[in-house]
């Protein structure tokens, strides 16, 4: 959410001042008071204060008139998939608009990447504005804004926006990715942002010194817990069942003093008035234990944004789209890729792949249709 008020707003050319309250203390406890809010970002317009990034609000404020113009290729998402279908269509001379929540996808919350060529390690952030410099380069249009609906119109397709524009395209490529599974517990909404988390890249230096519990038992829950550890007092590893994570990271748990860890172990409640204190974990016999925690780091998995679509496309089991070899949706003239597809690799460099395969495919439908 920081990323994509940043974002919006020096795309709108709207100056400000950016505070960093995981490196300023008294700043985040201005913010907390503020907002009533763990979890930025958190803006101040005059006397007016908007937590999180409210898209809508801040198009009312800030946004200007969509022009009525047909892309060519609108491409829903901006991750890894999108951003680089962006790049691919621009190359291809097609008047481009790329709409998403936020720029980098879910591969802002990566800690460190090791597997992505070119670098040793890359933060998740730090490679995704790698990819947005790219892009912002080139002749395509972006626009930070949550798409509300998909339509399809003759030969072209509708697009609908939270802040209540409707652009037209004559083809798409759905790349939106994917969100963050939920705990499914009691008081989960009232804690989100008052200790409860879903991105620990942004929330957690403010649990400095305190004691957090991570959830999850995959590679992104351990290496949460990891870093974590170099932060706060104390780190809690809640696993479900076993660890499911690379062996380099269970050797590193297992290396950090700080770190406790409960296997076959879940979340049954939260604990807390104002701001989370604790919850109480349920072993697979029924045996429940509380435990201290002023945060808690949700890394339970991800679910693909595709409640959007409707029956637009054809989607599997998992509610990811149906795609062939060459990015094709069941529509003719919709494209998809990135994780939010039926692709098995959901990994950074294999989106950036199939995000440039979805463009060649959509600058081949686009042409097509001229002739």
């Amino acid at each position: 959410s920081c990323t994509m008020a940043t974002a919006f707003l020096e795309k709108h050319r709207v100056p400000f001042e950016s505070i960093d309250t995981s490196a300023d203390p008294k700043a985040a406890q201005k913010m907390i008071e503020l907002s009533g809010q763990q979890g930025g970002p958190v803006i101040t317009v005059d006397d007016e204060v908007i937590v999180g990034f409210d898209a809508r609000r801040l198009n009312e404020l800030f946004g200007e008139p969509a022009p009525g113009q047909i892309f060519d290729v609108l491409i829903v998402g901006a991750g890894p998939a999108g951003l680089t279908a962006g790049e691919y269509c621009a190359r291809k001379l097609l008047m481009t608009m790329i709409v998403s929540e936020n720029i980098g996808g879910q591969a802002l919350e990566s800690w460190a990447i090791e597997n992505y060529m070119g670098y040793r390690m890359v933060t998740g952030e730090d490679l995704m504005k790698k990819f947005e410099e790219q892009a912002k380069n080139l002749d395509l249009r972006l626009e930070i804004d949550q798409v509300t609906g998909i339509f399809g119109e003759g030969n072209l397709f509708l697009v609908k926006t939270l802040s209540g524009t409707t652009l037209q395209a004559k083809c798409l490529i759905l790349a939106q990715g994917k969100r963050p599974r939920k705990l499914g517990v009691p008081g989960e909404e009232q804690y989100l942002g008052r200790g409860l988390s879903v991105c620990s890249t942004c929330d957690g230096p403010l649990f400095r010194a305190k004691k957090v519990a991570v959830v999850g038992g995959g590679n992104s829950a351990l290496q949460t817990a990891i870093e974590m550890s170099g932060i706060a007092q104390s780190v809690s590893l809640i696993v479900r069942s076993t660890i499911r994570a690379d062996p380099d990271y269970q050797k590193k748990v297992e290396s950090k003093n700080n770190i406790t860890v409960y296997l076959h172990s879940r979340v049954s409640t939260l604990h807390g008035g104002r701001f989370l204190t604790g919850i109480t974990i349920t072993d697979e016999k029924g045996g429940e234990q509380v435990v201290s925690a002023d945060g808690v780091f949700v890394e339970i998995g991800w679910l693909p944004n595709t409640g959007l679509l409707g029956g637009f496309v054809e989607l599997n089991k998992e509610k990811e789209i149906v795609v062939d070899i060459n990015c094709h949706t069941s529509r003719k003239g919709v494209f998809a890729a990135g994780d939010v597809t039926s692709v098995k690799g959901k990994q950074i460099i294999i989106a950036a792949g199939e995000g440039a395969k979805a463009a060649l495919e959509a600058s081949e439908y686009v042409m097509k249709m001229g002739t």
